[in-house]
Formats: structure tokens, C-alpha cells, sequence
């Protein structure tokens, strides 16, 4: 139903400088895999073919690591480290994979913006690679969230439940509760101090858009830190029709931070080796 998935890529990743420097933040590796392709599987497994990337000056690496290297492929051909490629060959076969630039990193909601022109007019998906979620007893969280689109038909955004302390680091919604673990959002706010904060739910990188969207994201104004904010054009968006808060069934690692990068690294080796 949904083809598009669209992975805002432009940002600098300061946390994880010098090595950012020169590779993007959605290219650090876990154990094998670069961030950014478990975001494609997640994608994948939600039933969307359209791979959108919004990049950045300096984000090359994304762009080739979903291409053929034909000197790589003719080293190894033959051999056994030929395999190794297998999994990110299917997903070249099966997916589409397409780029546009973002020239100013002006918030999340720009960058969003920016990809209208890779997404048909038709409601998608936005996956932030360096939220990396696991769900070990079902379906990925977009997936799930697919789900929840096909009976409400409106944006739908993931939260979690977060300490008081730590609402300041996201963007923090409320609302009514219609289902279990969904709410119709009345309130959404970024990055407010924890004294301000309307619930302790937060929103991690997973959205479900409708493209009425775009039209609001161009008349947002700067909001927070002088950036456009999709939290902002989202709580227009709830007062003008419905948005609803999903708490995901799954676990979320912040590999924008070095403590979650760790975490992830240190679950998925345990995962894949730690039971040999």
C-alpha cells in the first residue's frame, strides 16, 4: 500500500567526529552491516520498494554502497568471501534506491521537505537509520505501524515512554487513548524542558506520513533552535485532521549516541555469535 520509505541522511553526525568526518553516520557499522541497511530491512519488511534518501555534501558512501562495485565484486568472485554480498545484492535487485541533496541542514521538517520530490503523492514512510529497532517477537515497528495506517489512514508517529529528564532530548506528544497502546494526539512538542513537557512519550525515528504533510511543512516557520520542525507541522496537522502516537512493541537503540552504538553492537553480537 505504502511504497515509499524516506531516510533523511544529511545531517554532520558531531557525536561520533573525527570518524565522521569523512563517513556518513548512517554508514558506522553493526558487527557487518552499516546502520543505514537495517533501516533498508526494516522498509523491506514493511512492504515498501522505494528507498528515498535526503543527503548531504560528504554522503557519497550511501549512495555507492547500494551500487554494484564491479572491482570489489571481480576481486572476491569465486571465493568465500563472494556470500557476503548476498544479502545486499538482493536488496539492489529488489528495491529502487533513490537520492536527492539537501544544500542547508535546516531541521528534521526540512529535510523532510526536500524529499517531496522523490515521494509520489501518497502517504510514507520515515525511518532515521541511526534509531535502529528490534522486535525479536514479530514484525519490525514499521511494520507495525503499516498496520495501524491501514485502518486510520493518517500519519502515525512511534513513541516510547521516557524519563521526565530525558524529554528534553525529543520530540514528546499527548493525547487521547483510543486503543491499547495508541493515542489520537492532541499536543506535541520538541525538545521541551522537562517542567514544560506534556507526557513522557516520546517520538523515535519512525513515521508514517499522508502527503498533505508537504503542504504544511511549507508554511511552518522556524520553530525550535531556528530549525522547521516536524513536530511542529505535525500538531497542525492533528488540529486540522488526526495524528496518532503508536507505542511500538520492540526495543530502540540510539546510535546517534556512543552509549546506544555500544548497546546495539553488543546485542547483535550476542544475537548472531553469542549462541554458537
Amino acid at each position: 500500500m505504502i511504497q515509499t520509505c524516506l531516510f533523511p541522511a544529511a545531517g554532520y553526525g558531531t557525536r561520533f567526529l573525527p570518524a565522521t568526518k569523512s563517513l556518513p553516520k548512517e554508514m558506522l557499522p553493526i558487527l557487518t552491516k552499516p546502520l543505514v541497511h537495517y533501516g533498508v530491512d526494516e522498509a523491506f519488511e514493511a512492504g515498501m520498494d522505494n528507498m528515498a534518501f535526503v543527503v548531504g555534501r560528504g554522503k557519497r558512501a550511501l549512495e555507492d554502497y547500494f551500487d554494484i562495485s564491479y572491482e570489489l565484486e571481480h576481486q572476491i568472485a569465486g571465493t568465500n568471501k563472494e556470500p557476503l554480498l548476498d544479502e545486499i545484492r538482493n536488496l539492489m535487485n529488489k528495491l529502487t534506491f533513490s537520492f536527492t541533496r539537501q544544500n542547508e541542514m535546516k531541521g528534521l521538517g526540512h529535510a523532510i521537505y526536500t524529499g517531496k520530490t522523490l515521494v509520489r503523492d501518497e502517504a510514507f514512510g520515515v525511518i532515521l537509520a541511526d534509531d535502529l529497532c528490534v522486535n525479536e517477537n514479530g514484525e519490525g515497528v514499521l511494520a507495525q505501524m503499516m498496520r495501524i495506517y491501514e485502518r486510520y489512514r493518517c500519519s502515525v508517529v512511534a513513541v516510547m515512554e521516557v524519563s521526565k529528564e530525558q524529554t528534553k532530548s525529543y520530540g514528546v506528544v499527548s493525547g487521547r487513548v483510543i486503543e491499547d497502546g495508541l493515542l489520537m494526539v492532541d499536543d506535541m512538542v520538541e525538545k521541551p524542558d522537562p517542567a514544560d513537557a506534556p507526557s513522557n512519550l516520546a517520538i523515535i525515528g519512525r513515521y508514517i506520513l499522508t502527503p498533505d504533510i508537504f503542504n504544511i511543512l511549507e508554511r511552518t516557520s522556524p520553530g525550535k533552535n531556528g530549525e522547521i520542525q516536524i513536530t511542529d507541522a505535525l500538531k497542525t496537522q492533528a488540529k486540522q485532521g488526526m495524528v496518532l502516537a503508536y507505542k511500538f512493541k520492540g526495543r530502540r537503540f540510539d546510535c546517534g549516541s556512543i552509549e546506544g552504538f555500544v548497546e546495539a553492537t553488543n546485542y547483535f553480537y550476542e544475537k548472531i555469535y553469542g549462541k554458537k
